[in-house]
Order: C-alpha cells, then sequence, then structure tokens
C-alpha cells in the first residue's frame, strides 16, 4: 500500500505475486470525489474474517479520513492467544460465528472448551497435543488457525 501514486496520486493498494508481477488492487481518490478516503498510512491488518482493514489520513465523509476494508477474497480462519501454551493452558481462539463451535482441536487432538461469545472461544490445551494447527469445527464450517500453535514443554 503506498500513500501517494495511483489515478489521482492518493495512494494505492497493490498486489505483487512471488513471482514479482504487479497487479493494483484499488486506487484511492481525490477528497471530494468519493466517500472513501485518501492517502492511505499505516499497515494493512487482516481480520479473522479474512478481509483486510486500513486507514487513510485525508478524504472520506468529513475529510477527516477513514477507515475501509478490501476484500480480496482470503477465507476466514481462527487465531490463539497466545499462540503458544503448555498442556492445560487455557488460551482463547479468535474468530467469526463461532457461537455454535462443536469442536475444538489441537494439532487434531481434541481440546475441552467453551463458546465465550460469537468471537471467542476459550479452550485449553490437551494432553498429547504437539505443534501444530488449531481448528474449530461450527454447525457450518471448520476454521483453521492462520499460524501454527506451538506446545511448549
Amino acid at each position: 500500500m503506498t500513500s501517494g501514486g495511483g489515478t489521482d496520486f492518493e495512494g494505492t493498494i497493490y498486489k505483487i505475486t512471488s513471482a514479482g508481477a504487479l497487479t493494483t488492487l484499488y486506487s484511492f481518490c481525490y477528497p471530494g470525489t468519493c466517500n472513501v478516503g485518501a492517502v492511505p498510512y499505516g499497515a494493512l491488518m487482516q481480520s479473522t474474517n479474512g478481509q483486510l482493514y486500513g486507514e487513510t489520513s485525508s478524504g472520506g465523509a468529513n475529510y477527516e479520513g477513514s477507515i475501509f476494508s478490501l476484500n480480496v477474497g482470503l477465507g476466514p480462519f481462527v487465531e490463539s492467544l497466545p499462540s503458544f501454551g503448555k498442556v492445560g493452558a487455557k488460551i482463547r481462539i479468535l474468530g467469526t460465528n463461532l457461537k455454535t463451535t462443536t469442536a475444538v482441536s489441537f494439532n487434531g487432538v481434541a481440546a475441552t472448551f467453551s463458546v465465550l461469545s460469537n468471537t471467542q472461544v476459550e479452550a485449553t490445551v490437551p494432553t498429547g497435543a504437539t505443534t501444530g494447527k488449531v481448528k474449530v469445527t461450527t454447525s457450518k464450517r471448520t476454521f483453521t488457525s492462520n499460524v501454527s500453535f506451538r506446545v511448549l514443554p
């Protein structure tokens, strides 16, 4: 993401492949021509719903900047907090649409859990768990963590 460049020189979001191919995903518009905002700053952050979020320093509905989202087709995932722990530790798992959680596992080993909200589950690292992905199964789908959970000795 740049804070200059693009059609109106108000900023651009790019995608670069591992082969070096550059694609423009979005060009920010001149303030007053749209309400999206202009001159992005900071880093893009990915939410557990798969979308990217960022902010602009100008433009927007009141010309004071805006917060925006960009859907580039990345799927939803879960994130454990923290991303490491010992057997028996209670771990928070963040995600979306977790209210109907039916199972949680640490690298394939089933864990006991409690649903705290639609976006949060608490699970206990089970005996026999090894370093690997955390999976949360709901009544509609299974979500996998974006990084491996590290089981500490």
